[in-house]
């Protein structure tokens, strides 16, 4: 498909998404939740589709993609996150299953409560449940939890949250358990028992624990990389068969007792992954939603170009979810090598966007909207700030006397994009042209997308990624994506950009010792502001998460804290018998 006739498709997109609104206009209307009401994407936000699912039968998930790691040390992109801790393992704490606001609310998972904290916020003690075993029948130890966090640490198990070695006291050096050595700052006194020593007071530390760095892994299951290929339960499911790239076939884990877990309901009786099939393909399915496909639901994204086939079509609609991700998707500039070392030409990438492009290729104003700032609204008070006050559809002519004044009149850059994101890319590469700038695209297969560009020996010029906080604190982004400590050479995660800038680090470090939760939030919004104008990346895109399930799924809400993801410990089907596989 040429450049050219994927706009027009866009355009003709955009109009049939207007026409699907019943009468409304689709206009985006920005405001503190982003989309308005209006929007023929947002008829379903904070609703549960289907009504309370019945116990038993097949749900079958269907994917483009394998996971890109199933590995608790290592899982940190959504929705494998979801996928991971609501189905094959579970945490010291995680979020509450409901949509809307309440799915934002901290409760205790292995532990018995949030944790206490003591020592001005230093230590951390969890105390884990009685009752809690893995998929053999054997007890879910504290020291399992500790073996886990440690593993986050080996250079090998790459790609996973970073909290550990940013939280935990005497880290430096640290290089995980597999030759032997164990971290002195976290303790277990007894198998219930689990101690957490940070370098500094840490109020929001109970909210790091949802993450999968702090689910069990018992040290005599440690397969090293090929953990990714068969986790060991402490969840409702276990893995019976996983074929790479094909199929992944969860069973009933008989071991796993719901009077010790609040959240997960484990409904069907088994999930059924099916990798490979074409996101297109996909889209069809679910929209006919004929025998078998009445039972299933899409892991990614549904495309742009299927937006026309489900809008207008309310029993089809009825089936859509479409919640923000509340996540802020950027062009990272890599600003560790020429021509994005110079601070005047990652500005002139700023002006020389044309960010209404990339919304139309992105599906339009049903789906997205234009960003203008790095912190997503939910970290800055609802709505995002406009420090640069760029028109949406860029300033190509500023641009260029930006280029002209850095002595690059034309530049030719190389931009990498999951396969997926190919029309995006091509809205890009159209847009910055008009400043004279030649882009070269790279399509990168899905499943190893964050690999390649998080090894610095393979990352591009520009990278297309978003970032989503962990929790609803400024501490789980900005250091993240603008701390330049936190890039490794390889499972580099976050920090795309590779900025490196003493005085963002400095003020990172400020901030974290701030006690006052409104102060450091009021400091990180304004340090949002100060990064904007060094430009290490471009804000692009606030999206939604547009997902299509079968006429058969019951329970399936978009969760808010895994972006707008399918709540995988809640969703059933209607009537188990309708279900194969």
């Amino acid at each position: 498909m040429t450049k050219r006739t994927q706009l027009a498709l866009a355009t003709a997109l955009v109009a049939a998404l207007a026409l699907g609104a019943s009468g409304c206009s689709g206009t985006v209307k920005k405001g503190k939740g982003g989309a308005s009401a209006e929007n023929p994407a947002a008829a379903n936000d904070g609703k549960m589709l289907g009504g309370t699912p019945v116990k038993g039968g097949t749900l079958t998930v269907l994917s483009n993609q394998d996971f890109a790691h199933l590995d608790p040390a290592r899982n940190w992109v959504m929705p494998t996150m979801d996928f991971g801790t609501r189905l094959l393992y579970r945490t010291l704490v995680t979020f509450k299953a409901e949509p809307g606001k309440g799915g934002s609310e901290l409760v205790p998972d292995l532990a018995t409560d949030l944790g206490t904290s003591s020592n001005g916020g230093r230590t951390w003690t969890f105390t884990l449940k009685e009752g809690l075993k893995y998929e053999d029948g054997s007890p879910v130890k504290a020291q399992d939890v500790k073996y886990n966090v440690e593993r986050s640490f080996a250079p090998d198990l790459t790609g996973g949250p970073d909290y550990a070695a940013q939280y935990l006291a005497g880290t430096e050096g640290y290089k995980g358990p597999l030759q032997g050595q164990h971290l002195d700052s976290v303790k277990t006194p007894d198998d219930r028992t689990i101690v957490f020593e940070l370098k500094r007071p840490v109020a929001e530390f109970a909210a790091t624990t949802t993450l999968p760095t702090f689910a069990p892994v018992p040290q005599s299951q440690e397969k090293g990389t090929q953990y990714d290929a068969r986790p060991f339960s402490s969840g409702p499911y276990k893995i019976e068969s996983y074929d790479r790239d094909k199929k992944l076939v969860l069973v009933r884990n008989e071991h796993w007792d719901p009077k010790t877990d609040t959240v997960r309901k484990a409904y069907p009786d088994r999930f059924v992954v099916v990798m490979g099939l074409k996101a297109g393909q996909i889209d069809d399915r679910v929209i006919a939603g004929e025998a078998a496909d009445a039972s299933t639901v899409q892991y990614q994204d549904m495309r742009p170009e299927s937006a026309p086939k489900v809008l207008p079509k309310a029993d089809v609609k009825a089936r859509l979810l479409a919640e923000s991700q509340g996540c802020t998707e950027m062009l990272h500039l890599n600003n560790s090598r020429a021509p994005f070392n110079d601070p005047k030409v990652r500005e002139a990438m700023q002006y020389a966007l044309d960010k209404e492009a990339v919304v139309t290729a992105g599906g339009g104003p049903a789906l997205n909207e234009v960003a203008t700032a790095y912190l997503p609204p939910a970290l800055s008070g609802g709505k995002q700030a406009d420090t640069l006050k760029i028109a949406p559809a860029g300033d190509p002519a500023k641009a260029k006397e930006l280029l002209g004044a850095a002595g690059k009149e034309t530049l030719k850059v190389s931009l990498a994009v999951s396969t997926g994101d190919k029309g995006k890319a091509e809205a890009i590469q159209q847009g910055l042209s008009r400043a004279g700038i030649e882009v070269v695209i790279d399509t990168v297969d899905p499943g190893a997308y964050y690999d390649v560009i998080g090894d610095l020996s393979t990352t591009p010029d520009m990278t297309l990624a978003g970032w989503c906080p962990d929790y609803p604190s400024g501490s789980t982004w900005i250091p993240f994506v603008f701390d330049g400590r936190t890039i490794k050479d390889k499972g580099n995660q976050g920090n795309y950009s590779q900025f490196r800038d003493e005085a963002t680090t400095k003020r990172i470090d400020e901030i974290n010792a701030m006690a006052d939760a409104k102060q450091a939030n009021q400091a990180w919004i304004d340090l949002d502001a100060e990064i904007m104008k060094k430009s290490p990346a471009v804000p692009v895109l606030l999206e939604r998460k547009p997902l299509l399930v079968g006429p058969n799924i019951a329970g399936a809400f978009g969760h808010p804290v895994w972006t707008g993801t399918i709540d995988y410990g809640t969703v059933g089907l209607k009537d188990p018998s309708k279900s194969q596989g």
